[in-house]
């Protein structure tokens, strides 16, 4: 199926693209640009190229917000005029928000929005699903903008103090689980005019920003690995990883305990389980070029010369970590970036990794693509 995505640029449609990129022999994704919105003949031909199209572009913030209104209707009528002017058959579906029944302009220009493309359903005989949606939070949000979450991983990364404006529960769904959600409808090929999208869980904002203090204190200033003793917990600790200067942090030199007998290094301090492994590489050989979606992993060189590479899906920017057994240190790797682990040096490479969770060959979590 040929999926076309508005708004593949923003923090949901960079998601679900990716996702859809795990099921290459199912689906291909349809390349957009928001000029397209400018030029009639782009924007039909998009649309005619198009099985499935998820409509998520939209404005949620401006000054003005007459601006927020008449932007996000403008963009729903230009979308239904080109699928009328090639009579397309495309399964459309268009993420609304759970701020529907509020008062406020964003969530009216939504609900406006959803009952204008049922309304073109209904007409040429179409399928629609108008997804409502809750609070969405995941890696690679803009802090500020797309959530609190964002805003607190950010300020919290970047020594800034946080703040809770209201203490209230938020019905929230992670940014992967939302996206699954959405290639499961696609997959159905049935309209719904109004679906809700069910949040995966709910939490108090303070309770929220408490567990990532602790996520700062533990990990990103003592590099423990925290209890995680939840789904949530994980999918939140893998947030929150995404937002430290990567660059700058890695690699982690280890503390060393030396005496006549020689040295004592502890590899990893951890409050989870999971799986530890070692191997052995010789000279000139590389290991890894995968990545994962949820897994925690640690590479750690205890003797021999490394480089470790990294580089997040969907970018070009490649990281590279020089690793020395002369100064045992560690590199751990965020879910989405791609990574590798090379023998620079001129004897044997020795390297213990660490995993959060078992090896399962039916469920790997285990994507290649070169850095």
């Amino acid at each position: 199926m040929k999926i076309g995505i508005t708004g593949n640029e923003g923090f949901i449609g960079k998601h679900l693209a990716n996702t859809l990129g795990l099921f290459p022999e199912e689906f291909e994704v349809v390349p957009f640009s928001r000029e397209y919105f400018e030029d009639d003949n782009k924007l039909q031909q998009f649309v005619a190229d198009c099985d499935a199209i998820v409509h998520l572009a939209a404005l949620n913030r401006h000054q003005d917000p007459d601006t927020i209104y008449k932007t996000n209707i403008e963009l729903v009528e230009k979308l239904v005029n080109a699928l009328e002017a090639v009579n397309s058959e495309a399964h459309v579906l268009f993420s609304s928000s759970s701020q529907e029944e509020r008062d406020n302009v964003y969530g009216k220009s939504k609900k406006e929005g959803r009952e204008l493309f049922a309304a073109w359903a209904k007409r040429s005989g179409g399928k629609f699903t108008g997804m409502v949606i809750p609070n969405v939070y995941g890696p690679f949000g803009n802090p500020y903008y797309n959530s609190f979450i964002a805003t607190f991983c950010y300020q919290l990364t970047h020594n800034e103090p946080p703040k809770i404006e209201v203490d209230g529960d938020v019905k929230l769904i992670y940014a992967g689980d939302l996206a699954m959600a959405i290639i499961d409808e696609i997959r159905s090929k049935v309209g719904n005019d109004l679906l809700i999208i069910p949040h995966t869980d709910e939490r108090k904002v303070s309770v929220i920003l408490n567990l990532l203090e602790g996520y700062k204190s533990h990990y990103m200033d003592n590099g423990i690995i925290p209890q995680l003793s939840h789904p949530f917990e994980v999918k939140l600790f893998n947030t929150f990883r995404c937002y430290m200067d990567i660059k700058n942090h890695f690699p982690v030199k280890f503390k060393q305990h030396i005496d006549p007998r020689g040295a004592f290094v502890e590899v990893i301090r951890l409050n989870v389980g999971g799986q530890v492994s070692f191997s052995t590489t010789v000279p000139g050989i590389t290991r890894g070029n995968h990545y994962h979606t949820r897994k925690i992993e640690r590479f750690a060189v205890i003797k021999g010369e490394a480089l470790i590479q990294l580089r997040r899906i969907g970018t070009n920017e490649v990281l590279d970590f020089h690793l020395s057994g002369d100064e045992p240190a560690y590199v751990d790797m965020p879910v989405w970036y791609t990574h590798n682990i090379k023998n620079t040096g001129t004897e044997e490479l020795y390297t213990i990794f660490w995993i959060n969770e078992f090896y399962d060959p039916a469920d790997p979590d285990t994507y290649f693509e070169n850095v």
